[in-house]
C-alpha cells in the first residue's frame, strides 16, 4: 500500500477521531435557546421561528451569507471577462421543453410568491423563494430563451446587489433612533422583513441563475473536451 494512502487513512481517523471527542465533550448551552426564541417572538414581527433567527434575531449570519453568495457570482464574472471570445450555449433544441415551459412558468412564478409570503408563518422565505425562481430561470434557458438582457452591467449589477444593499439600508436606518444595527423596530420589524426577503429573492434566483450561465460550455469535438482540462491548469495535465 502506498505510504500516501495511509497517511490520508490515519489523517481521516486522526480527524474522526477529534470531531468524536468534541461531540461527546461538548458543553452544554448555558441557556435554553429554543425557549428563549419562544419568549422572543412577540419582538420579531413574524411567527416561524426560523425566520425570526436567521431575519431578525441573528440577521447578522444571514447578512454575511449574502455576502458570500455576491462574492461568489462576482468572482464568476471576473473569470468571464477574462475569457470574452467564449462561446455561448442558448439551451437545448427541444420545442416540446419550450411548449411545457408556457404552461409551468406561471405555476413557478406563483410558487415563489408563496414561499415568500409563507415564510413568515411557516417554512419557507427567500432562500427557497429564490431557488425555485431560478429554477424557472434555468429552465428558460435551457429551452432556448435569450438571457441577452443579462449582459446589461447596469441591470445585472443591480439585481445581484439588491438583497445585500437592501438588507444594509435597513440595518443602518434603524440605527436613528439610536438602536444597535439590524434591531427592528416592534411595529415595523414584520415589513421590513418582508421587503429585505422580497430583494433577497430576486438577488438570489438572479445569483444562481448568473453562476449556471457563466459556467464553461461543453465541448462539441470529444477531443477539444480531452484538451480543456491541460489547457485550465496551464498545461500542467501534460
Amino acid at each position: 500500500m502506498k505510504p500516501r494512502v495511509i497517511f490520508a487513512g490515519l489523517l481521516s481517523l486522526a480527524i474522526a477521531g477529534a470531531l468524536g471527542w468534541a461531540v461527546l465533550e461538548r458543553t452544554l448551552p448555558a441557556e435554553n435557546l429554543p425557549e428563549r426564541v419562544a419568549q422572543a417572538m412577540p419582538l420579531s414581527g413574524v411567527e416561524h421561528p426560523i425566520t425570526a433567527v436567521l431575519l431578525n434575531f441573528r440577521g447578522y449570519d444571514t447578512l454575511l451569507e449574502i455576502a458570500v453568495l455576491l462574492l461568489a457570482v462576482v468572482v464568476a464574472l471576473a473569470l468571464r471577462e477574462a475569457q470574452p471570445d467564449r462561446p455561448e450555449r442558448m439551451g437545448l433544441e427541444n420545442p416540446l421543453l419550450r411548449a411545457v415551459m408556457a404552461w409551468l412558468l406561471p405555476l413557478i412564478l406563483i410558487t415563489t410568491g408563496f414561499l415568500l409570503w409563507a415564510g413568515a408563518y411557516q417554512p419557507g422565505g427567500a432562500f427557497q423563494a429564490g431557488s425555485v425562481l431560478a429554477a424557472g430561470g434555468l429552465l428558460l434557458r435551457l429551452a432556448g430563451v435569450t438571457t441577452a438582457w443579462l449582459d446589461n452591467p447596469a441591470v445585472l449589477r443591480t439585481g445581484l446587489a439588491m438583497g445585500l444593499l437592501t438588507f444594509l439600508a435597513v440595518g443602518l436606518l434603524v440605527m436613528l433612533p439610536g438602536v444597535p444595527f439590524l434591531t427592528y423596530p416592534t411595529e415595523y420589524a414584520g415589513a421590513l422583513i418582508l421587503l429585505i426577503e422580497l430583494t433577497l429573492t430576486l438577488s438570489i434566483g438572479l445569483t444562481l441563475i448568473s453562476l449556471f450561465r457563466l459556467t464553461p460550455p461543453y465541448a462539441d469535438d470529444p477531443e477539444e473536451a480531452r484538451d480543456q482540462p491541460s489547457s485550465r491548469n496551464g498545461g500542467m495535465a501534460s
